[in-house]
């Protein structure tokens, strides 16, 4: 995960606070110690003994600083231990102030510290003591003449030195957890934005899964369309054909059969050939041009019987009403497969076709007098077992159901029902 530049700058900002916490307090008294020299505050005493002291308690506290603070920085979080450094601390920056006021240059890191190591109420006397040492050498390392003047004086400076450093404190505190605030709504932005590009990788990665999967499914569905097609209209056309033919062969010597059988074979192939077209083009049967499912049904059954001489009849019940194309396809094509089947192995002298449209349900049954066959014994090798694949297929993309029952003479019926969707009104 890539860090905010944000985020970076307030580390940073937070190190250079932690170091100068550390290293300003040396600073501060090397200065203080340098400018007390140079002013010859510790030149002008008596004695070398008396600047040799001063300089030692400014080792002292030097030393007090390290030991306690600098040296053990886990001992921040024990009250008592820093309750005591923080006394210390102010006992020797009054013995420096009073030495030389210049001093009070160091009494700055009573601020600091005190606000830093100590807690609740002991935080603000700290500060108020280290005001109090502050004043002092403002005043000349010498504390006021007991005199009301003075006296006000001095305390109102002390007051006001506290007051604004507790102001600034607070403000400095405010300022820290507002930027680890800031920090961790950074770090949780970053994060929501690693698992938001993480889940937008996935989702891209999916889609194109689901477009794979849809173009190969799409594929298949469209190879399964047109199998189906070609066996509803070319498969069963050019069977039609060679049937003609054959009787067409057989009525050499009767001209009249002769010619009927060439002449339906030539019908059969100019409507296998229309078929195909229409197969191409995505169009719908032909005999749904123009017509309901029952006139469809009623046109495709008279030219069957008319073809093949065997009688057929078809019966419709219920209140007829235009359906989506895609049931009235699948029922005309089902009722075509279900005569192509008679004519080709049932040997029957009469059909029989019953539509019915229900509430939801639209069901088409099929009935034949034939010879019949044991369904379970059917197998996919030859053009019958297919063509009930077909039906199958038909029917059950429309989430319907094909039964056939049949058995060795006693007939065939075939009996499909799909759901009686509606056709979509056309926009206007």
């Amino acid at each position: 995960m890539t860090v905010p530049q944000t985020d970076v700058r307030l580390d940073s900002s937070d190190q250079r606070l932690e170091r100068a916490f550390r290293v300003v307090p040396y600073v501060l008294l090397a200065v203080s110690t340098l400018l007390a020299s140079m002013a010859g505050d510790l030149i002008e005493h008596r004695s070398a003994a008396y600047r040799l002291v001063t300089l030692g308690v400014a080792l002292v506290a030097a030393g007090w600083m390290l030991w306690m603070v600098t040296l053990h920085p886990a001992w921040a979080g024990r009250r008592r231990l820093m309750a005591l450094y923080c006394a210390g601390l102010l006992v020797l920056i009054g013995v420096l102030v009073t030495r030389s006021p210049w001093f009070g240059l160091f009494a700055l890191t009573g601020y600091l510290h005190c606000w830093e190591l100590l807690t609740g109420r002991w935080r603000v006397a700290g500060v108020t003591a280290t005001a109090a040492l502050h004043a002092t050498a403002i005043f000349g390392g010498r504390p006021p003449e007991p005199s009301l003047g003075p006296v006000a004086a001095f305390v109102l400076l002390v007051a006001v030195i506290a007051s604004v450093s507790v102001a600034f404190s607070r403000w400095g505190e405010v300022t820290t957890a507002q930027n680890e605030q800031r920090k961790r709504i950074i770090v949780e932005l970053a994060e929501a934005n690693a698992k938001l590009e993480a889940a937008a990788a996935e989702n891209a990665e999916l889609q194109a899964r689901l477009l794979a999967q849809a173009r190969a499914a799409g594929t298949l569905d469209e190879r399964q369309r047109m199998a189906r097609e070609i066996h509803d209209t070319l498969a069963q056309g050019l069977t039609g054909i060679i049937t003609q033919l054959q009787a067409a062969r057989n009525a050499e010597d009767r001209p009249a059969d002769w010619r009927r059988h060439l002449d339906n074979a030539a019908d059969l192939a100019r409507n296998s050939l229309t078929e195909a077209r229409r197969t191409v083009r995505a169009i719908g049967p032909e005999p749904l041009e123009g017509a309901g499912l029952p006139d469809a049904l009623a046109d495709v059954v008279e030219r069957w019987s008319s073809l093949h001489g065997v009688s057929a009849e078809v019966h419709t019940t219920g209140t007829v009403r235009q359906l989506h194309p895609e049931v009235e396809v699948a029922l005309l094509r089902t009722a075509q497969e279900a005569l192509a089947n008679v004519a080709k192995h049932a040997a029957a002298s009469r059909v029989g076709l019953t539509l019915s449209y229900l509430a939801d349900l639209v069901t088409l049954d099929v009935r034949d007098d034939g010879v019949g066959f044991d369904p379970d014994r059917v197998q996919r090798d030859g053009d019958g077992g297919f063509g009930l694949t077909v039906m199958r297929q038909r029917v059950g993309r429309l989430a319907g159901t094909l039964v056939i029952e049949s058995e060795p003479g006693a007939g065939t019926a075939v009996f499909a029902g799909v759901p009686a969707i509606p056709r979509e009104a056309p926009d206007v």
